[in-house]
């Protein structure tokens, strides 16, 4: 079986965000000092928090974008979500103003407000949130309404994941990370996101069949089991559970045609997996692993070949270097 231990672990450093974990922090810290600043927003407990999955550390390279969770405890019941909204706009737009084309910084979106730093060629989006009636979970606006609030609870994402991460021996991090990564060179800018597949991929592990001794068994594993949850979600209505609020599930904006393609290349991507593990020829197994691995956000290959082996999975020709101990055998006898 190939398990090309160094080549997984080439992999995830390959994937992993690099300058953003700089930029990222740094972007998030200017959204929420201009947040607490504004007075209003200090009336209303203002308490912001990062989230999302650089939070999690199971974001990939590039980091376009980070969640600040506006949390605010003494939100009056009679602001309406579309003010709150309207009130982050007037706070954000004030302080960011438009960039050297001319474009604000700051948009509206259905739940939040994004501003644009171009200088790290990212997005801070900034969610603002009430307490839910339960006192545990929070409230955030809901897509396409003037004043609806949906429940949601990103604070204990995080702490799940870091519990599960935990479980497996520190690897449902890096194989959440894999996971994403497949999504984006199978999807690439379609839908479903990463979000939907971390959490398709959290599900899976939850169920206890994900299992394995290494990144390689862990990975394959856990695409064999996600294949199953998104065929299962688009062909047979079986929602992914969000596991931060009882009986809620995970909500997605995709097309029909997105979500087959998705659950076709899935399903197919499982069966490459499983077949690269259990292929003795490593060449030719990294190759399936690179292929369902693509590149990163730099353009780069990020499933290496292993020493020996040319990109096409062949072997290489052996060469002698002057001074070498050792000699291949040859096909002649002497005697």
């Amino acid at each position: 079986m190939a398990h090309l231990k160094q080549q997984f672990k080439d992999a995830l450093s390959s994937i992993e965000p690099g300058a953003d974990k700089a930029n990222a922090p740094e972007a998030h810290q200017l959204v929420r000092q201009v947040l607490e600043a504004d007075p209003k927003l200090t009336e209303y407990g203002v308490d912001p928090v990062l989230i999302g999955s650089y939070k999690r550390s199971v974001s990939i390279k590039r980091v376009k974008d980070v969640d600040v969770f506006v949390r605010l405890p003494d939100l009056p019941g009679d602001v309406t979500s579309k003010d709150i909204l309207d009130r982050f706009f007037t706070v954000l737009h004030k302080e960011f103003g438009s960039d050297e084309d001319g474009h604000r910084r700051t948009k509206r979106q259905d739940r939040s407000l994004q501003v644009s730093f171009p200088d790290y060629d990212l997005y801070v989006d900034a969610v603002p949130a009430r307490p839910h009636w339960d006192g545990k979970t929070w409230e955030i606006p809901q897509k396409g309404t003037e004043n609806k609030w949906v429940q949601t609870n990103p604070e204990a994402l995080t702490s799940l994941s870091s519990e599960m991460n935990t479980r497996h021996g520190g690897l449902y991090v890096p194989t959440v990370k894999l996971i994403r990564q497949t999504r984006r060179a199978l999807l690439g800018h379609a839908k479903p996101g990463g979000f939907f597949i971390e959490m398709a991929t959290y599900q899976a592990f939850e169920s206890g069949m994900v299992k394995g001794n290494d990144q390689a068994e862990y990975f394959v594993s856990a695409l064999d089991e996600v294949s199953k949850i998104i065929s299962n979600f688009v062909l047979l209505g079986i929602p992914v559970s969000d596991p931060t609020v009882s009986g809620q599930s995970i909500r997605i904006r995709a097309s029909e045609e997105e979500l087959n393609r998705a659950a076709t290349r899935f399903t197919d991507a499982a069966a490459t997996a499983q077949s690269a593990l259990k292929d003795e020829d490593e060449g030719r197994a990294a190759t399936k692993f690179r292929k369902l691995l693509g590149k990163n956000g730099d353009d780069d290959t990020v499933f290496p070949m292993p020493p020996g082996f040319n990109e096409d999975g062949t072997k290489r020709s052996t060469i002698i270097s002057a001074g070498a101990r050792t000699v291949p055998a040859g096909t002649r006898t002497f005697g």
